[in-house]
């Protein structure tokens, strides 16, 4: 099932980190820059339970800052007074989990990054603290960004305006063969067609496919698949992530790790 992204519930507009100025050399979250991967937490007394196969990371790169929360992704935007960085438009998509265990790390967690009011870092290490919270974390070593030529690609999400929606249906696929030949999925039929590449733009032209629609719960994500992979795309990668755009909709997709 998709959902929509909307103001993460239980976290609040906006938390403030309190921090020296000596993190803050670099601009606003200067020093903080990077791709963290919670490593322990407590709130309250009560530690924050880590689920292993559904990490919780937290990505400050300038303004911006964002990660997943072991269930769904969460972002907003960075901001500095003075000694202050306030996080602000923080919302998290709704996706979710079937496992239980997943989902109390997840409410375990914004809970205690909303109490959060100083940072400190040390090295690879990073620590966010407030009244009674502590959140412990380690940098994320950078991924080399991914050829888009090869690679599985696996969508992650579905951009739709100004929404972002999780997937549904079967695992939705694309690889661009080096021939120039294209393969994809959308979670409910495949569609083969052929490629070019001219910078970041890519042009596709499908094969002819049956015109008849896809059953209502992945009708839609069919229909947002092949309006983007059909018109012609632009494409960005960073590490293992690739966003495709076509005009306000988009798609976005992880490398898989499988041969």
């Amino acid at each position: 099932m998709r959902h929509r992204n909307r103001a993460a519930a239980g976290i609040g507009a906006a938390f403030t980190l309190l921090v020296g100025c000596s993190l803050l050399a670099g601009g606003a979250g200067g020093d903080l820059n990077g791709e963290w991967r919670l490593q322990a937490g407590a709130n309250q007394g009560q530690a924050v339970p880590i689920v292993p196969a559904a990490a919780i990371t937290l990505k400050i790169h300038g303004t911006q800052v964002g990660g997943r929360a072991a269930c769904n992704s969460y972002g907003g935007k960075l901001q500095v007074n003075g000694s202050a960085v306030t996080i602000i438009e923080l919302t998290q998509t709704e996706m979710a989990c079937v496992d239980e265990n997943v989902m109390a790390s997840e409410a375990a967690y914004l809970a205690a990054l909303a109490a959060v009011d100083r940072a400190e870092r040390n090295g690879n290490s990073l620590v966010l603290r407030g009244p009674e919270v502590e959140l412990r974390f380690a940098l994320v070593p950078p991924v080399p960004d991914a050829a888009l030529i090869g690679p599985l690609w696996v969508l992650e999400s579905l951009i739709d305006g100004d929404a972002v929606s999780s997937t549904a249906g079967q695992q939705a696929t694309l690889q661009l063969l080096p021939d120039g030949k294209l393969t994809a999925t959308t979670g409910c039929r495949s569609v083969t067609g052929s490629y070019t590449v001219s910078g970041t733009h890519v042009d596709v032209t499908l094969d002819p496919f049956d015109a008849i629609g896809c059953a209502l719960d992945v009708g839609d994500q069919d229909a947002l698949v092949l309006a983007v992979l059909g018109g012609g795309f632009e494409v960005a990668i960073a590490g293992d992530s690739m966003t495709l755009t076509a005009g306000q909709q988009g798609l976005g997709y992880r490398a898989s790790t499988e041969s």
